[in-house]
């Protein structure tokens, strides 16, 4: 007998699971791999994170501009006619004076790394008048000027002048540290909804099965009712436990459509109508762990912490130029010149280099703002930032050292609760099918055959439990170590970049 009640219980449950697959025929089967490659793909934050990174690149270029030259041409043109004759010493006798003229200015200015702005050009320009005292009509007049204005103090030199251009480029890598943070993020969700999707669907297989029996029992009692062997007490029983399996199975199946969402929210976009394939929890992973190993990882690849202190390097340099900027204003500008007069636009041109006409200039500014208080505050404000931002990234240590402790803990625990549970659950069986034995035998009552089912599905769901919190507890591990990139051979710089 004990063996019937044995076979009988496997066979029904393996054809519960069978019948389960069979509903999914359709579906293929949806390795985790795969799972995360379409994250990757498809995947809303990695993409709002691809943006940002975008944005730091060209934040390169915009600062990276600033030494950059520019050039300017200006054409103008000039007329005045007084109303009203003027004087014989203007020249004219029957009309106002008149007088005309041109002007063509070429320019070209840039920043140098030193702080110095450097501007050089030339102007050409046409005079002409209706006076009869003008020496040479129309006047050509060129000349050409190179000025240059450097500060001495504040502003000078190139870890100024390059202070946003180098927070910029530290920026770009801190985007790079925090979107392979995202996609060890997105891994790591996946892991969790596809895990969580398999323990649900597994689940239903045994609510399934444990609906199965329970009507095999009314079956059975209601077979034993029409012998005289039981009694409308043990239906009854029997119809509720059936009704009880029922409301499982609905419970159940909510839970399989909420972690299949879930999963297509991180895989997919909008395509929940389309379902997942099959999935499979896999074999469990006994491996041993070890906190020294995981925690030099951790320290390693851990692209939080990096980017921590990609920011403090950011911050150093506010400093550095908050720093700087507590010293006064004090600017050396230098000009030189040629110019030159003819007759003729070609011969003012060509005579200009050399001919004798020149200027030159300099000039040396100074301007303290009284107190410096905002130069002050600023820099006291760098400093404060600066030393948030240190105390932070010891914070981040500590997180990652109790995190990590806390994750080998997790996955020691959840390897010890899977056997346990394994354990537990071969016993319950063995238990279940003694009472069922010894019911046959009228030994037992039927409420003692139903509480012996009730201990073997929760039994076979704590089990499924137990694999699915060692999956995730080394999915977690694995993010903290920042090796679920290796494990997946997956390469963070050849993920698709957002499309525009």
């Amino acid at each position: 007998m004990f063996r019937h009640v044995r076979l009988f219980s496997l066979t029904l449950f393996t054809s519960a699971l069978a019948w389960a697959q069979t509903g999914e025929e359709s579906a293929a089967t949806l390795p985790l791999e795969d799972a995360i490659a379409r994250a990757l793909q498809q995947n809303f934050s990695l993409q709002i994170q691809g943006f940002d990174t975008a944005v730091a690149a060209a934040q390169i270029d915009l600062d990276a501009a600033t030494f950059d030259p520019s050039f300017s041409a200006t054409a103008q043109k000039n007329v005045n006619q007084q109303a009203s004759p003027g004087s014989i010493l203007d020249g004219t006798l029957l009309v106002g004076p008149r007088s005309e003229g041109d002007v063509l200015r070429l320019s070209a200015q840039q920043q140098i790394s030193t702080g110095a702005q450097i501007q050089m050009g030339g102007n050409l320009r046409r005079s002409k008048t209706n006076s009869v005292n003008a020496l040479i009509n129309p006047a050509y007049n060129s000349d050409a000027f190179l000025s240059v204005r450097q500060p001495l103090l504040k502003g000078f030199g190139s870890a100024v002048t390059k202070a946003a251009l180098d927070r910029a480029r530290l920026g770009l890598t801190r985007a790079d540290f925090e979107y392979r943070s995202a996609v060890l993020d997105v891994v790591r969700n996946v892991e969790v909804a596809y895990y969580n999707l398999a323990f649900a669907r597994e689940q239903l297989v045994v609510r399934r099965f444990s609906r199965d029996l329970a009507q095999r029992l009314l079956e059975e009692n209601e077979a034993k009712r029409e012998s005289g062997v039981a009694t409308d007490l043990d239906v009854l029983q029997a119809q509720f436990g059936v009704a009880n399996a029922e409301r499982d199975i609905l419970l159940a199946q909510k839970a399989v459509d909420d972690r299949e969402d879930e999963l297509l929210s991180l895989i997919d976009r909008f395509r929940f109508a389309d379902g997942v394939g099959n999935v499979d929890l896999g074999e469990p992973n006994f491996d041993t762990v070890s906190f020294d190993h995981s925690y030099k990882l951790a320290r390693e690849n851990r692209p939080d912490y990096a980017a921590t202190e990609v920011l403090i390097q950011q911050l150093e340099i506010n400093e550095r130029v908050a720093k700087q900027s507590k010293k006064p204003t004090l600017d050396l500008g230098a000009s030189v010149g040629l110019n030159n007069i003819q007759a003729s636009r070609s011969d003012a041109v060509s005579e200009l280099w050399g001919g004798d006409g020149y200027s030159w200039g300099m000039e040396l500014a100074l301007t303290v703002p009284w107190g410096l208080r905002n130069e002050k505050a600023r820099h006291a404000q760098a400093i404060a930032q600066l030393n948030r931002e240190e105390t932070r990234l010891l914070q981040l240590e500590q997180a990652i050292m109790v995190n990590v402790r806390a994750a080998i803990r997790l996955v020691e625990t959840s390897v010890e609760a899977l056997r346990i549970t394994r354990l537990a659950t071969g016993l319950t069986e063995q238990q279940y099918e003694l009472e069922k034995a010894r019911f046959d035998a009228g030994l037992s009552t039927f409420r003692e055959v139903q509480e012996a089912q009730e201990d073997l599905d929760n039994a076979r769901v704590q089990e499924l439990q137990a694999e699915v919190s060692l999956a995730v507890a080394r999915a977690e591990l694995a993010r903290l170590e920042g090796t679920s990139l290796d494990r997946f051979a997956i390469d963070a710089d050849t993920v698709p970049p957002p499309r525009g």
